[in-house]
């Protein structure tokens, strides 16, 4: 039986946090982007996109 592999997301901040809401910066956090122009890898879950939805204008999110 194969394993099913799920989607991995690569996140890139690409807009600085200074100036958010604070909910937005929070949301940043929780995701693990700490600075502009960092990147993380996370699955593909429903979680994940509705964090990505919800600051959406300061990201960049490739398929890898």
């Amino acid at each position: 039986m194969k394993k099913k592999t799920s989607k991995q997301l690569k996140i890139t901040l690409v807009r600085s946090t200074i100036g958010c809401i604070a909910k937005h910066k929070a949301t940043a956090v929780a995701l693990g982007l700490r600075r502009t122009n960092h990147s993380v890898v996370h699955a593909d879950t429903p979680v994940i996109r509705g964090m990505i939805d919800n600051i959406r204008h300061l990201l960049k999110v490739e398929e890898v």
